[in-house]
């Protein structure tokens, strides 16, 4: 939800469809452009703010793809499939998404992570898309110079998926303690 570094500057709001696709800088927004939601779903941002290493407060990091694996291993995932692309599980994300706000699946919550719907900002548009039917959670971890990992759930599946993404993107982020 946060719209201010842990230094106190401010993160950079892009409203414009053609500003967010351009960006090569980091920035932040809200779905569809309604702060209404930041209560409920918080904020999305690009992963060139995730790449300051402020976004979290002091003593909490952006976890990145090997944090995610060992939540995903400590809720079930065999450590053989944590590596891979894609669909991932049988319950993982079940146990991570919150007891309710999904449109087709509302989750156990049984890990205490409580993911939220709050959809995803579209690299290639700008728009918004997804909200109440997927949850994406950017990693710190880049693949290579244009996209890094990401973790998805949806409310039509059971099980985590592990891809990687243009880092214009629109995402949540889960900040981890330290």
């Amino acid at each position: 939800k946060t719209t201010k570094y842990n230094d106190e500057a401010n993160i950079p709001n892009i409203t414009d469809e053609s500003e967010w696709i351009a960006a090569t800088g980091d920035a932040y927004c809200w779905y569809g452009n309604n702060s209404g939601y930041k209560n409920t779903f918080g904020a999305l941002y690009n992963w060139f703010a995730v790449n300051t290493g402020k976004l979290c407060p002091t003593g909490w990091h952006v976890p990145d793809d090997d944090d995610f694996g060992v939540l995903e291993v400590f809720l079930g995932l065999p450590a053989a499939d944590v590596g891979n692309y894609g669909w991932r599980g049988t319950t993982e994300g079940t146990e991570m998404k919150s007891t309710t706000g999904w449109s087709d699946g509302n989750g156990t919550n049984t890990s205490g992570f409580t993911a939220l719907p709050a959809g995803y900002r579209y690299y290639e548009d700008g728009i918004s898309y997804g909200q109440g039917a997927f949850g994406y959670f950017w990693t710190s971890s880049e693949t290579d110079d244009t996209r890094s990992w990401y973790r998805m759930l949806s409310s039509d599946n059971a099980g985590v998926n592990r891809g990687a993404v243009q880092k214009q993107a629109g995402k949540s982020v889960r900040c981890v303690k330290d």
